[in-house]
């Protein structure tokens, strides 16, 4: 069974950085992919990023260029560092792993609890 624990969210104003931290654990094969998905007021999730097990990364066209996405297998980490920071990237920001590729949440397997990030000046 895998778990997945965030960290590293806050309240920044517009322009600001945060990174965000998943600490994952359980088997390796079954986070073989690994994302963030942000859920808006309406619990609707949407994924911002996507890196493979090869480090193969995708991002949403409002993140692209401000967002990095980053897996350190070894520690069994996941990271999203945000940088230019806008309010529209306010959101309940989500660790997600699966087995296979996924573009919607429909098709992940495991979920972490969410860390808040709040962009306001």
């Amino acid at each position: 069974q895998v778990q997945l624990v965030e960290s590293g969210g806050g309240s920044v104003q517009p322009g600001g950085s945060l990174k965000l931290s998943c600490a994952a654990s359980g088997p390796t094969y079954q986070r073989a992919y690994m994302g963030w998905f942000r859920q808006d007021p309406d619990n609707e999730r949407e994924r911002v990023a996507f890196i493979d097990n090869s480090n193969g990364a995708m991002y949403h066209d409002s993140v692209k260029g401000r967002f990095t996405i980053s897996r350190d297998d070894e520690r069994n980490m996941l990271y999203l560092q945000m940088d230019d920071l806008k309010p529209e990237d306010t959101g309940l920001y989500i660790c997600a792993a699966s087995r296979r590729y996924f573009v919607s949440a429909a098709r992940v397997d495991y979920w972490g609890q969410g860390t808040q990030v709040t962009v306001s000046s």
